[in-house]
């Protein structure tokens, strides 16, 4: 069940600060030979394999939350039923967060990320029936300014759009769609953010696996298993996307998502920080002008929130 603990959770999230604007650089200095079907598969299974030790120890102690047999047997198949869904959707996220940094660049398809609070509304105002203030919808209004800003590569003409900006927002959308899904999950049973960590890598693992054997047969997957460059990177990723994955979780199941997230808003400016020596990306002004007006735009939101409860 949801516990707070205040000082744990915003230390977790400021970790998540780092790792979230580290990643974009990991996920782009894999071998541009690679496909990024196959990067994401390999990189959920080592993070699967990562997952395993916290899950196998938990097992072993008085507190092994959804795997407790003497948990009825309802809440258990409602918990993983939510598991096996937001799984798959987070397999299809790894594979578009892996495709969006490669084509929309790291440093804006991390500044596409922060959108994530958009669709959080989005699904609020659908299903939650919550009217928004003024200034919600001020800032609301702001932050797509910035986000359309940055998909015309500055010039605000519709010709200069950018297709893979917008499919870089299918990483926040697919997101928040599974984690309002899987924020019940954690509310409401006993499970561990580890055994959350471990199924939804699992299951992503599984779904990414079944893709790439479908598209691409398996003697290329066996052909990548053997690339020693390859899999060196796909380790590294995987070990910090498991990681970022348990310290957020861990980090929301001690405080309020909004607290969590408003720590997180600054990561692309790590990512652009790290990008130019890193991958030798360039950094564009209308980059840096987009990510201030976003991060403006997120407190915004987020002191809107805080005011309105």
């Amino acid at each position: 069940m949801a516990t707070q603990n205040p000082r744990a959770g915003v230390a977790l999230a400021f970790v998540c600060l780092f790792i979230l604007g580290v990643m974009p650089v990991v996920s782009n200095s894999r071998p541009p030979a690679f496909d990024a079907l196959s990067f994401a598969f390999f990189l959920s299974v080592w993070q699967l394999l990562f997952s395993l030790p916290l899950v196998a120890k938990e097992i072993a102690s008085p507190n092994k939350g959804i795997l407790d047999a003497r948990l009825p047997a309802g809440p258990r198949r409602r918990a993983i039923a939510i598991i096996l869904v937001t799984g798959a959707i987070f397999g299809l996220s790894t594979y578009v967060y892996v495709v969006a940094m490669e084509k929309a660049g790291a440093v804006s398809a991390a500044i596409a990320i922060q959108a994530y609070p958009l669709f959080a509304i989005l699904w609020e105002t659908l299903f939650l029936n919550r009217r928004k203030t003024p200034l919600e919808l001020a800032c609301t209004a702001l932050l797509l300014a910035a986000l359309y800003y940055l998909a015309t590569g500055g010039t605000g003409r519709i010709e200069g759009f950018s297709f893979w900006f917008v499919f870089a927002l299918g990483i926040p959308f697919l997101w928040s769609v599974a984690h309002v899904i899987i924020k019940e999950v954690l509310d409401k049973t006993p499970i561990t953010p580890a055994q959350v960590t471990f199924f939804r890598v699992l299951v992503s693992s599984v779904f990414l696996g079944g893709v790439l054997l479908a598209v691409a047969g398996p003697a290329a997957i066996i052909q990548d298993m053997g690339n020693i460059s390859f899999q060196k990177v796909a380790l590294l990723m995987g070990f910090v996307y498991y990681l970022e994955l348990i310290n957020w979780f861990y980090a929301v199941r001690y405080i309020d998502v909004s607290v969590a997230s408003s720590i997180t808003v600054p990561a692309p400016a790590l990512t652009m920080v790290l990008a130019v020596p890193l991958l030798g990306d360039s950094v564009e002004m209308h980059q840096v002008v987009a990510l201030g007006v976003v991060i403006v735009s997120l407190y915004g939101l987020l002191f809107a929130g805080a005011r309105k409860r």
